[in-house]
């Protein structure tokens, strides 16, 4: 039994306190948090993922809040991940989801958790993936994962999520933002939240036409739209219906295994950037010897860093 066993065996069992020290470990990198994670992901695989993304503004925390108290109400524990933007003087994360849900404290069957994206592309923090298989191997039911709604590079949320919902709004800016983020073609389902406002049936029409004219191939879900007005729980129930409508398609499909394959390596890439930065940094030996090297003419960046990757 290694040292890492009694705290992994403490998150299979659920405890509130385990999964919580497990999950700064994760944000921090801690020594020790392999171990701990290679004895979780053997127990992980059970949760549906869920990604909730969009546009700042779109309502992105209240719909997951109202998703929650809905599970909840059907006896189903959720662990939420919320990726924040990162603080320039912290590194932490800064919007503070687990404020924005405050009533869901004290539940013991809702585990919320706010990571700092820490410059990663994406608006998921690389330590959001690890954060999913500790909530998974907990035992939690369902796991959201709330991005921060930056733009383009959200659609890596789809690394981690396997049902993905892109969340648009009336009454931001021309047109629909999630075409402008370039979140369209990462949807399983299109939500337009605070639809109770003045433009809802426009958005709704723009994304049906937009949804029509793409190109989709035999047997493929059918993307639906969802109205919300989330602050009211109105349209939560069928949003959460199409969640679970969308999981066993996934599970008739084999689409849930072809997404496990695409998150697992997603996270063996993540994986390895980070050892190769680790070891190739200024004041490694190989790493300055191969800057003098290039400094001096004698080599070339590329020929360098091969060089340095088959010597690691």
């Amino acid at each position: 039994m290694t040292a890492a066993e009694p705290l992994a065996e403490r998150v299979l069992r659920g405890e509130q306190g385990a999964v919580a020290r497990v999950l700064s470990q994760v944000e921090r990198r801690a020594p020790g948090t392999d171990a701990v994670l290679a004895e979780l992901h053997r127990a992980a695989g059970r949760a549906h993922v869920i990604g909730v993304t969009g546009p700042p503004g779109s309502g992105k925390s209240t719909l997951v809040s109202a998703m929650t108290a809905h599970y909840r109400r059907a006896g189903r524990t959720v662990g939420i991940i919320a990726v924040d933007p990162s603080s320039v003087f912290t590194g932490g994360a800064i919007l503070g989801d687990r404020i924005r849900m405050s009533e869901l404290a004290g539940d013991p069957g809702v585990f919320i958790r706010s990571l700092a994206t820490r410059g990663a592309l994406g608006g998921l923090a690389r330590a959001a993936l690890d954060a999913v298989t500790v909530l998974d191997a907990a035992g939690r039911d369902v796991v959201v994962l709330e991005t921060v709604g930056v733009g383009q590079a959200e659609v890596d949320v789809v690394s981690g999520a396997q049902s993905v919902a892109v969340v648009s709004v009336p009454g931001l800016g021309d047109g629909i933002q999630a075409i402008k983020a370039g979140l369209l073609e990462i949807a399983d389902v299109h939500v337009v939240n605070k639809s109770d406002r003045e433009g809802a049936h426009r958005t709704v029409s723009e994304l049906r036409e937009v949804l029509r004219l793409s190109r989709r191939s035999a047997g493929q879900w059918n993307v639906p739209i969802e109205q919300t007005v989330a602050d009211r729980g109105e349209g939560v129930p069928a949003l959460v219906g199409r969640f679970d409508e969308h999981l066993r398609w996934m599970e008739h499909h084999g689409e849930r295994e072809r997404r496990a394959r695409q998150a697992a390596a997603t996270r063996i890439r993540w994986a390895a950037e980070e050892l190769v930065r680790e070891r190739l940094r200024p004041g490694s030996p190989l790493f300055d010897a191969a800057v003098d090297e290039v400094a001096a003419k004698r080599d070339d960046p590329a020929a360098a860093a091969r060089r340095l990757i088959g010597q690691l």
